[in-house]
């Protein structure tokens, strides 16, 4: 239960962060925000385990987790704009 917790407020704040790095106008609400950094903290995670960087029983830590999440926004702007 409390692990949930911790990964909604780290992804939260993961998502802000990245959300502030980004360049550009962002719309996006306290839950998309929130998804967004989960994101990227589950691509940091499977991505780094993939790539060798990271244990199988390890996480990414906080900086990867946002590094995930402003990929996943570029992506989503992205393909935001060409529809």
């Amino acid at each position: 239960m409390w692990s949930l917790i911790v990964a909604i407020v780290v992804g939260f704040i993961a998502g802000l962060i990245a959300r502030a790095i980004h360049p550009g106008e962002d719309k996006a609400g306290f839950i998309v925000t929130t998804v967004l950094g989960i994101a990227g903290s589950l691509l940091a995670t499977y991505g780094g385990r993939l790539l060798g960087l990271y244990a199988d029983n390890s996480a990414a830590g906080f900086i990867a987790s946002v590094i995930g999440a402003i990929i996943i926004l570029f992506v989503y702007n992205f393909i935001a704009k060409r529809t």
